[in-house]
């Protein structure tokens, strides 16, 4: 719901349980009146007419204030928004007007050829404020240095407390909890892709636990290299700024008639802790971000962990049966497939099948998974190429790369400058090509190495590469979603390394963590869970020892249960799997079919952090709960804890599935709890139904 004051000079924006109001003074000053729980346009205004300081010279009285600062004028703050051209640099800007439709306000200002939209949209059931920038130049050449996405005011509070999920390779999405102190806190990526060190999502609260208290979160959503700033100003007011691009040396040239438009930078605000923030977060996600959010993720196998690179059609339709006896929905051929591919020296760009491992291409093996009643998938790595490889040799200057210098390659290969359109209509005609050749149903696109020598010696602006490589990849999934709509996509960046709800907007689900150990792997998916639903989170079961990582052995209990946290998949060696483990395999993947529409698409409560000891989450949809409860470790003897559930009606009456006791709303688990929870690195599933 949109409110506009008489003037037109004060606006309030509000969802079920919050408001976001802003005022344009007469001197065309932006300012930030409120966040937080739900105010009338009368409220808004009685804010707006109230002065600011009277500061000495040494401190500005609209810092801390404005809603969107730009660079010049009385201002110490980090600008949101950087531009300069020939003659000058800053922006002095005044008000225009503002346009309403539907959900969305548009606030415009102009300074002298440059036309810049701030973006408003509350969408309905939801108390996310979705903002974003346009910049429209309607004269000569202006230079964007930093083009943020919008800059968040906090209220005045004495102490604040971030929440950030860092990270690395294997290690992606652990949640960390820091006083704020004054000074900034910066955050991002320079890497040319979200990164494994960083989710571009913070939250603040003063006193939150996981389900009481205010709570404060902003998500970014771009792919590429961004930055978040979180600033405790000298007078302790708080404001964080965040966009994409890491530093200011350049974002674009906007010549004559051009427009950019930022990423969305999304806000919510809470009154229900941590969980319920993380509740509010992934229902706006599975509404209005992720695609067909409604239809419930099939259970996949991925061949990688079974046979690397060493692959044939043989052996992929063997690994098929045992899968498919499984009761798994989605086959996937992972790397090695194509080109010259037997290592990772050679074939990325080359996306044909092998001849010698597939010599019919890939419609047979294809029609044989349809034939055995699952889904097919594929693996590329669009965006990379290696020098060994026949596009490589054809177009070497395709590469980024800075003249005079040499070509890093990481994993033995290199990036193709996808800004570029002759690389953008290579990859169409190869994607598409392949996609019609056979009945594939999935696609997961990794992207496995960093921006190093991100150089374009042949164009005026080569720093546009940065921001003009993730339009173009948004542009080509797009394409290929809307020319192949049957097919799902799935980001993967050597695990989390592209996560965000930029290209969640654009793919299925997203790969996790190249971590597979299931212990690990609690605490991942507990970060993860902060901002992402479970409807998107992949999770495989593999083998034990966990040869890739730390040979760590777990029970193929754990190892299932771990996983049923998300979406389930399982990558182990199936040909190695004994009778008896394939039995339980089975019985867990039906049970995981008969839960998964509660995980995937159910609210989800965390009863308790994987800190050691028992850990727990519960996950509520209509009438049914689902709880997925890991042991980590016993000790002396100690009785499993009882856990009291949450979501759940108090007066109404809940069986047990597990164990057929009835319980109260509010019921506390302990007896059916205990089924299977004895010793170390054990887990349990708990189902409950209202009666």
């Amino acid at each position: 719901m949109l409110d506009i004051s008489e003037d037109g000079r004060t606006w309030v924006l509000s969802g079920p349980a919050s408001s976001y109001a802003v005022h344009v003074t007469d001197r065309d000053e932006l300012l930030h009146l409120h966040w937080g729980a739900r105010i009338g346009l009368a409220d808004a205004e009685a804010l707006a007419v109230r002065p600011l300081p009277d500061y000495w010279p040494f401190e500005s009285p609209l810092d801390g204030r404005e809603e969107y600062p730009v660079e010049g004028g009385p201002r110490f703050v980090r600008p949101a928004l950087s531009v300069r051209t020939a003659e000058r640099r800053g922006t002095e800007w005044t008000y225009e007007g503002h346009d309403a439709e539907d959900d969305e306000l548009r606030l415009r200002f102009r300074d002298g050829d440059l036309a810049i939209t701030l973006h408003y949209r509350m969408r309905s059931a939801t108390d996310v404020v979705e903002r974003w920038v346009t910049l429209d130049n309607h004269g000569p050449a202006v230079e964007v240095l930093r083009a943020d996405s919008a800059t968040w005011t906090l209220p005045d509070r004495d102490t604040w407390r971030l929440s950030q999920l860092h990270g690395r390779w294997g290690a992606e999405s652990r949640l960390e909890r820091s006083a704020l102190t004054h000074g900034e806190k910066v955050i991002g990526s320079r890497r040319g892709h979200t990164g494994h060190q960083h989710l571009p999502w913070i939250a603040l609260d003063t006193d939150a636990t996981e389900e009481h208290g205010e709570v404060y979160g902003c998500a970014l959503g771009w792919s590429g290299s961004w930055r978040i700033a979180v600033a405790q100003l000298p007078d302790a007011r708080v404001q964080i700024t965040g966009g994409s691009g890491y530093d200011d040396s350049g974002l674009l040239m906007l010549g004559t008639g051009e427009s950019y438009t930022t990423p969305v930078f999304a806000g919510l605000w809470s009154d229900g802790g941590h969980g319920g923030a993380s509740r509010a977060w992934h229902a706006y996600q599975r509404t209005y971000v992720i695609p067909s959010a409604d239809q419930d993720r099939p259970v996949l196998f991925n061949s990688w962990e079974a046979t690397e690179f060493d692959i044939s059609e043989e052996q992929q339709r063997a690994l098929a049966e045992r899968a498919a006896a499984m009761g798994v929905e989605l086959f996937v051929v992972d790397d090695g497939w194509f080109g010259t591919r037997t290592s990772d020296r050679a074939g990325l760009g080359d996306w044909t099948p092998n001849p010698d491992r597939f010599p019919g291409g890939l419609k047979p093996l294809a029609e044989h998974v349809h034939g055995l009643g699952m889904q097919f998938g594929i693996w590329v790595e669009p965006e990379m190429v290696n020098p060994d490889s026949d596009l490589y040799r054809a177009h070497p200057d395709w590469v980024q790369y800075q003249p005079g210098r040499k070509r890093t390659e990481f994993r033995n290969q290199l990036v193709l400058n996808l800004a570029r359109e002759d690389v953008q209509e290579y990859l169409w005609e190869q994607l598409d090509g392949l996609l019609s050749s056979a009945p594939i149903d999935y696609v997961k696109w990794d992207f496995n190495r960093c921006f190093t020598d991100a150089g374009w010696p042949d164009d005026p602006y080569p720093q546009r590469l940065w921001v003009d490589h993730v339009h173009a990849l948004y542009g080509l999934l797009d394409r290929l979603r809307a020319a192949h709509p049957r097919v799902a996509f799935e980001s993967c960046s050597g695990g989390g390394g592209r996560i965000d709800i930029g290209v969640l907007g654009r793919t299925d689900q997203v790969w996790t963590s190249d971590n597979t150990d299931p212990l690990d792997r609690l605490a991942i998916q507990h970060g993860f869970s902060q901002i992402h639903p479970a409807r998107v989170m992949a999770a495989w079961v593999t083998d034990s020892p966990n040869a890739m990582l730390n040979q760590r052995a777990s029970s193929l209990r754990f190892r299932f249960v771990s996983a049923m946290a998300g979406v389930l998949g399982v990558g182990g060696d199936l040909t190695k799997w004994t009778e008896r483990e394939l039995a339980e395999a089975r019985d867990w993947v039906e049970l995981y079919k008969e839960i998964r529409p509660v995980v995937q698409r159910g609210d989800l409560y965390r009863l308790r952090p994987p800190e050691g000891g028992l850990s727990a989450v519960q996950y509520v949809l209509g009438d049914e709960t689902v709880v997925l409860a890991w042991l980590q470790a016993q000790r002396y003897g100690e009785p499993v804890p009882a856990l009291r559930l949450r979501g759940l009606d108090p007066a109404a009456s809940y069986e047990c599935l597990t164990t057929g006791e009835v319980h109260r709303g509010g019921v506390l688990l302990h007896h059916g709890l205990r089924v299977g929870l004895r010793g170390d690195l054990n887990a349990a599933v708990v189902r409950l139904k209202r009666k």
